[in-house]
């Protein structure tokens, strides 16, 4: 099976978020074909979740699991810390009061 690019991805995963007025935004352009992609999803209550794919080897699945949780300039820390192991990573803030980020989404899982 061919895989998106993650430009690709990530201007899909715009897209879907924008259907719903989710706010998001491009932090960090990584590479655009290859780069890892990091989801931050910010409540706007001083509090973060960050999102990574993870890929199960027992089932061959890719699945967005969350990397940290907490204090949103905790979570920007390890974001920070990602972006020095990895200058081709992605990274998208999502603003959403409710907590909806979409990843679990058919089309974006």
């Amino acid at each position: 099976m061919a895989r998106l690019t993650a430009r690709f991805w990530v201007d899909a995963y715009l897209a879907r978020l924008s259907v719903y007025d989710i706010p998001a935004f491009v932090v960090a352009h990584g590479d655009d074909t290859g780069g890892a992609v990091l989801v931050k999803l910010a409540t706007l209550d001083g509090q973060a979740v960050l999102f990574q794919r993870s890929f199960d080897l027992m089932s061959g699945e890719r699945r967005w699991v969350e990397l940290t949780s907490g204090e949103e300039r905790d979570v920007d820390d390890t974001v920070t810390r990602q972006r020095g192991f990895d200058p081709d990573l992605w990274v998208i803030e999502v603003e959403d009061r409710q907590g909806r980020h979409l990843l679990d989404a058919e089309g974006l899982e």
